[in-house]
């Protein structure tokens, strides 16, 4: 049966942008915003897809030229999600823009040379609309990421930070030889010499804030990165009537990459919905930590102990896992619930060198190990490293896991065995 009444145009950009990749997000949600609101250049900013913050549409003159510090600056003026209409630098350039902000993602969207007058209110709805879901879409999109996505968001944002730190090297070694010749007593004209001094030194501050705010995008505070876990399962813990308590990491836990913060949170809401989906669960824990090269998650139920290790569901986020070389492990206790423990590396792991290579141990689990041979204790261990006791239980459980061992006697002698001393 027809339905000539219906907005078909908008019906179909809307499912366009359901289903576009990605790669393609911005090219559609151009062509969706195109018949209500005019503009020359259409970019994204979003610091959910770290190896790819901008997505763009448009004019290739701005689409080129637009940089993250343009954006970033923009973002800054807003106090909410807008709409905001003025005039901003964007690619090197004073220019009229119309720019909305997405409240729970922080994401930007920014049109170029919007139009003026009636036209400018009448398309204002839709296109507010339109990003609205395209910036849900854009966190979907990135929470179910295959993993051959997060591998190249982790290479794309490694290159971008090398770029910029050689980039910094060289116009900060410039910037500093120019102030060093105009400091000289030879230049006799002082007002020219203060002058170019003055400006010199701002363009140095502005390289550094520029470094060190790529820097930031890359990287995320492992505190900020619970936090943002903890908005994410709000709605669960407030409708489902499940209690999920959170034991937050360290305040001064090293910064996460980006695409291990996302992946880390994707893991944690998978396990929560798959616990939550068994029957008699009334209390779900997860809890992070960081010891320095690794982020440790524990989420553990008070369920049954029905979990299944080969559930399709659990399947799923162990490839996750398995993308970011990690490991993910169950422990299963019938009638206690489950208890699920994940190492996510923050940097490419590296295999011990000598006999005990074969264990795949990650390098603070072989750190762990040569203390436990040394005859050191927790507390000892864990003040050694810089970690937690707690930390130090973790490693040292995944240790007796991987060396197929009851206790720590055993775990020394087959060391011992294995030429570890």
């Amino acid at each position: 049966m027809p339905f000539p009444d219906l907005p078909w145009p908008l019906l179909q950009s809307v499912a366009a942008l359901a289903d576009a990749p990605l790669a393609q997000i911005a090219e559609r949600l151009r062509e969706a915003t195109l018949p209500y609101m005019a503009s020359s250049a259409l970019v994204i900013f979003t610091e959910d897809c770290t190896g790819r913050p901008q997505k763009k549409a448009g004019d290739e003159d701005i689409i080129s030229r637009v940089s993250i510090t343009e954006l970033d600056a923009l973002r800054a003026t807003l106090k909410d999600e807008g709409p905001w209409f003025g005039e901003a630098e964007l690619a090197g350039q004073i220019r009229p823009a119309l720019a909305l902000k997405h409240a729970s993602s922080n994401a930007l969207l920014v049109l170029t040379d919007p139009p003026a007058g009636p036209e400018r209110s009448e398309g204002l709805e839709l296109v507010t609309y339109l990003w609205r879901l395209t910036a849900r879409r854009i966190r979907e999109k990135v929470a179910d990421a295959p993993p051959s996505y997060l591998l190249e968001s982790r290479a794309a944002s490694a290159e971008r930070l090398r770029v910029t730190a050689e980039l910094t090297d060289l116009h900060s070694t410039t910037l500093e030889t120019l102030l060093a010749a105009l400091r000289s007593s030879s230049l006799d004209d002082a007002a020219a010499r203060a002058t170019v001094t003055d400006l010199t030194a701002k363009a140095l501050i502005g390289l550094r804030t520029l470094s060190d705010r790529t820097t930031d995008l890359v990287k995320e505070p492992v505190a900020k990165a619970f936090e943002r876990l903890r908005e994410d399962l709000r709605p669960l813990t407030r409708y489902s009537g499940i209690e999920i308590e959170f034991i937050e990491p360290p305040l001064n836990g090293r910064a996460l990459p980006g695409e291990v913060a996302h992946a880390a949170r994707a893991i944690v809401r998978g396990l929560v919905l798959t616990m939550t989906e068994q029957p008699d669960v009334s209390r779900v824990r997860t809890q992070w930590d960081c010891d320095g090269e690794n982020l440790l998650i524990n989420v553990r139920d008070d369920g049954r102990g029905a979990l299944k290790a080969d559930a399709p569901s659990i399947a799923r986020l162990d490839r996750r896992v398995q993308a970011l070389t990690g490991t993910l492990r169950i422990d299963v206790m019938p009638g206690w619930g489950a208890d699920v423990f994940v190492t996510l590396p923050l940097d490419l792991q590296t295999k011990p060198a000598g006999d005990v290579a074969g264990w795949d141990l990650a390098a603070r689990e072989l750190e762990v190990l040569e203390h436990l041979v040394a005859g050191h204790r927790n507390r000892t261990i864990a003040s050694t490293l810089g970690i937690s006791e707690n930390t130090v239980k973790f490693h040292v459980r995944n240790l007796f896991k991987k060396l197929d061992v009851g206790s720590r006697t055993e775990a020394i002698a087959l060391a011992h065995s294995h030429g570890l001393r």
